[in-house]
C-alpha cells in the first residue's frame, strides 16, 4: 500500500513579523497566505500569540473569511485562546507551549504534567467541531499522554533533529530514531501523525518518507527562501523535495 499524499501546511506568522516591526499593514500576512495556496499549499497555519507578536485577531477573522484552505489555528491552552477558538470555529487547533521570553516555540506541548488541564481545553474544542492536535516532543510517554487527552492528530517537534542536522551533530541519527518511532507509535495508536519545526527542504525530503506521517507545517524557513526567490518558488521547491522524499522510501537523518 503506498504512503497517502503528504500534505503541505504553510506558516504566515513571519509574514506578520515583518509587518509588526514597522507597524501598519504591509506585508499582508492574508495576501501571503492566499498567494501560498496559489501556489501549492494545503492548509495555512498561524499562531495568535497572547502577546501578539505576529498575527493579530483581525488576521484570524480575515483568513476565515477569505481563504479557501483550511485554517489551523495554533495557540496555547489558554481561556483567552479557547474562547477565540470556539468563536472563530477554524477547521482545527493545534495547541502548542508558549512563553513570553522565547523567540519561537522551544519544544513539545507538557502533555503529561499539563493532561487535565489540555485534555479539558480539547474537549471543548472537540466539541465544537474542531479538529484539536497537539505539539508534542516524539516520544512513547506524550504520544500515549496525547491518546489519554483523545487528541485525534499529534504534530512531532522537529526541531531537535533539525538542529542536529544543521550542526552536523553525531545526534542527528538519533533524534531522527526518535521521530520514526513516534511516528509508528501514533500510527498504531489511531492518532494522525503530523511534524513541524525547523524544517527545511532537506530536512523535509527525509522526513517524507515516514508513511505514517501526513502533514508537513513549515514557515520560518519557506519565508527566510521568499526573500530570495519568492514565495511562489520557495513553496513549488518544498513541493518537489516532499514529492521526492514520499516516492524515493526511506531517506537517511
Amino acid at each position: 500500500m503506498s504512503a497517502p499524499r503528504l500534505r503541505l501546511g504553510v506558516n504566515i506568522d513571519h509574514i506578520a513579523t515583518v509587518r509588526n516591526a514597522r507597524g501598519g499593514a504591509l506585508p499582508d500576512p492574508v495576501r501571503g497566505a492566499l498567494l501560498a495556496i496559489e501556489s501549492g499549499a494545503d492548509g495555512i497555519t498561524a499562531h495568535l500569540r497572547e502577546d501578539r507578536r505576529h498575527i493579530r485577531d483581525e488576521d484570524i477573522r480575515r483568513l476565515m473569511a477569505i481563504i479557501s484552505k483550511p485554517l489551523n489555528f495554533e495557540m496555547a491552552a489558554t481561556e483567552e485562546m479557547v474562547g477565540i477558538a470556539l468563536a472563530t470555529k477554524p477547521h482545527a487547533a493545534c495547541l502548542v507551549p508558549e512563553k513570553r521570553t522565547e523567540r519561537t516555540t522551544e519544544g513539545g506541548l507538557d502533555v503529561i504534567g499539563g493532561h487535565d488541564h489540555i485534555r479539558e481545553a480539547t474537549t471543548r474544542l472537540k466539541a465544537a467541531g474542531i479538529r484539536v492536535s497537539l505539539f508534542i516532543e516524539p516520544s512513547i510517554a506524550a504520544l500515549e499522554a496525547a491518546r489519554s487527552i483523545g487528541a485525534p492528530v499529534v504534530e512531532l517537534h522537529t526541531g531537535a533533529w533539525c538542529e542536529a542536522v544543521m550542526e552536523g551533530s553525531n545526534d542527528a541519527p538519533r533524534e531522527f530514531e526518535r521521530i520514526q518511532l513516534a511516528a509508528t507509535k501514533a500510527a498504531a495508536l489511531g492518532i494522525e501523525c503530523h511534524a513541524g519545526h525547523g524544517l527545511d527542504y532537506e530536512t523535509a525530503r527525509i522526513i517524507a518518507a515516514l508513511p505514517q506521517v501526513v502533514e508537513l507545517n513549515i514557515g520560518h524557513f519557506l519565508m527566510g527562501e521568499a526573500l530570495f526567490v519568492g514565495l511562489p518558488e520557495a513553496i513549488r521547491t518544498m513541493r518537489e523535495a516532499m514529492n521526492e522524499g514520499r516516492n524515493g522510501g526511506l531517506g537517511g537523518a
